[in-house]
């Protein structure tokens, strides 16, 4: 089956749903795959977490029953899981911009925000050669800048040249994350497997991998590679990815991306 008709089932799934505390296991098991790879794979896909989705569908359609049904705000707080008026009036007033008893005196101006629909004709990238690995864990040495979503484009490629510089590293790169899907906060590591005074210790557990060549070292093409991989090589495959950061291995001319799957 292809992959956006099981992303359009989960959807609607969700949307005959949204009264409902949502089980994440079930949404996962629309792809075949695992809640932590839904999750990265729907948020890579959308630029929204499936949590932030869930929320804002639910403050969409909560007008309605503000508005035409004119249920209580309590009823409707409790309708869409919260725990009490004052938290659902608050999500509410910082997605639509009113509060909830104005919606009731009508004349207000609300947000929508859409369900979404996945287009099942997408065309596919192009293939990509890999390899599986095992790997034992691995202990890795240096330092890590931190950074955003929007500013690691161009904070991993000058950083990376300023601790070649500094201190000739130049064997791994890594972002890791503070928390994928609830927080923008992240760090960009260059790592060496030789300890200096003054790095910091980073271990990675024992793990399989899959590895991607380029024959490149540009900011730019290891972007695009990320990119192909999540919008087009995880959709057409089994491999469930596991919670640890990937990999940048660089070589003289080339690097590889190590990407950690489950057993």
């Amino acid at each position: 089956m292809n992959v956006y008709t099981s992303l359009n089932q989960m959807i609607d799934y969700i949307e005959s749903h949204l009264t409902d505390n949502i089980d994440y296991q079930i949404l996962a098991k629309f792809l075949g795959i695992n809640v932590y790879t839904m999750e990265r794979f729907f948020s890579l896909l959308t630029n929204v977490t499936i949590t932030e989705y869930i929320r804002n569908r639910k403050l969409s359609m909560s007008f309605y029953d503000l508005y035409y049904k004119q249920d209580k705000i309590i009823d409707v707080a409790l309708k869409y899981g919260y725990e009490n008026p004052t938290s659902f009036s608050r999500a509410f007033q910082k997605f639509h911009g009113v509060k909830p008893s104005e919606v009731k005196m009508g004349n207000v101006q609300l947000q929508n925000y859409p369900k979404f629909h996945f287009d099942e004709n997408v065309k596919t990238g192009k293939n990509l050669k890999y390899r599986i690995c095992s790997m034992d864990q691995m202990t890795l040495y240096g330092k890590g800048k931190k950074c955003t979503e929007e500013t690691i484009s161009k904070v991993a490629p000058s950083f990376y040249n300023e601790m070649y510089l500094k201190y000739h590293l130049k064997e791994y790169g890594m972002v890791y994350y503070e928390n994928r899907f609830y927080s923008n906060n992240l760090e960009y590591w260059v790592l060496n497997e030789t300890y200096e005074k003054g790095f910091d210790t980073f271990q990675l557990p024992a793990s399989k991998w899959l590895v991607f060549q380029i024959d490149s070292k540009e900011s730019k093409e290891i972007q695009e590679l990320s990119r192909q991989f999540y919008d087009y090589f995880l959709p057409s495959c089994n491999f469930n990815i596991r919670n640890i950061p990937e990999l940048e291995k660089y070589y003289e001319n080339y690097m590889e991306l190590w990407v950690p799957i489950e057993n």
